[in-house]
């Protein structure tokens, strides 16, 4: 069992930097691959960086490529979103979420949000214009 508590967010303005923290319990959290996903107002969830158990590899949409960075620190059981040059499209609540990963596929990682069974409970970024 993992649970996950997501901190960070706020309201800031274009062009602005934030970074988001998730925070795992459990002494297991390096046997998990990881994700950040987003969810703007009506709109369905979608991720916007993953990593894998092993944390070498990662994926981003393209957009946010190049401005967002997912990076996580297994001995603080945290992950962390590095969100740079922010747009205001970039607005939505942002989820952490974790997915048990064996070791023979530690360098898996996962882009849909079904594949992930544990979430925390988001946190609101808000980009102004």
């Amino acid at each position: 069992q993992v649970q996950l508590v997501e901190s960070g967010g706020g309201l800031v303005q274009a062009g602005d930097s934030l970074r988001l923290s998730c925070a795992a319990s459990g002494r297991t959290f390096s046997s998990y691959a990881v994700g950040w996903f987003r969810q703007p107002a009506g709109k369905e969830r979608e991720f916007v960086a993953v990593n894998s158990r092993s944390g070498g590899n990662t994926d981003y949409p393209d957009s946010v490529k190049g401005r967002f960075t997912i990076s996580r620190d297994n001995t603080k059981n945290t992950v962390y979103l590095q969100m740079n040059s922010l747009k205001p499209e970039d607005t939505a609540v942002y989820y952490c979420a974790a997915k048990f990963s064996s070791i023979s596929v530690s360098n898996f990682y996962y882009r849909k949000a079904t594949e992930y069974g544990y979430w925390g409970r988001g946190t609101q970024v808000t980009v102004s214009s």
